[in-house]
């Protein structure tokens, strides 16, 4: 009886050690988090200068986005960046990201196709960076909330992609490997996953990936 009362005390405390959330995954939280403001800032320069469906819709979605890691922030009790910024658009406590949005904003304020190629860009990066995020935690959680923004991401990626395909351009990834390309291309990404809801309002993002923008499972 006394084994068995030690073995589920073993298996009781490695189960909640699974969902502890160590100083480096809350200082890949922040970041995500300012991340995906990162991209709506990016987004909303590009449309007050382009004025394209594709920049408002995807912005919007990554308001969402922001609201989600912000539940993150919220429940591990961060100093969060973009309180401490006042939400100033471009202006982010990251100088990594600060770097991603100056070039990005430039490059994508010369044309069109120069804005669609810096939201392709970003994507991939976004991408990539929540791919290592999601590697990085044994939170259930908070795997089901990056899961869910990878989905999101490649959807917008393929919108992008898309777009420049409408200007005769057959877009080539400059961040990721081809073959991680081609199979988020194809609808073969690994996004799935649930976004992290208050209470138990936890939203899906279920879906076959040829939306452009995911929220909560449906187009913006």
């Amino acid at each position: 009886m006394r084994t068995l009362l030690i073995l589920f005390t073993v298996t009781i405390s490695s189960m909640l050690y699974a969902q502890v959330t160590t100083d480096k995954e809350k200082a890949t939280l922040l970041r995500m988090r300012e991340e995906e403001k990162m991209a709506r800032d990016v987004y909303m320069v590009m449309n007050d200068k382009w004025d394209h469906h594709v920049f408002s819709h995807i912005s919007e979605s990554e308001i969402y986005h922001i609201s989600q890691m912000k539940i993150w922030v919220d429940k591990f009790s961060l100093d969060d960046p973009i309180t401490r910024n006042n939400d100033k658009r471009g202006v982010f406590t990251d100088q990594s990201l600060q770097n991603l949005y100056n070039e990005l904003k430039a490059s994508g304020l010369q044309s069109k196709e120069a804005a669609f190629r810096a939201g392709a860009k970003l994507e991939e990066v976004d991408i990539l960076d929540l791919k290592a995020a999601l590697a990085e935690t044994s939170n259930v959680d908070l795997q089901s909330t990056y899961k869910y923004l990878i989905h999101a991401s490649e959807n917008h990626l393929r919108a992008f992609v898309r777009n420049l395909k409408t200007l005769g351009i057959d877009y080539k990834p400059v961040v990721m490997i081809q073959k991680e390309f081609d199979g988020i291309m194809n609808g073969q990404g690994g996004g799935m996953g649930m976004g992290a809801g208050k209470g138990n309002g936890n939203k899906s993002g279920t879906g076959n990936g040829n939306s452009c923008c995911m929220k909560s499972g449906n187009k913006n």
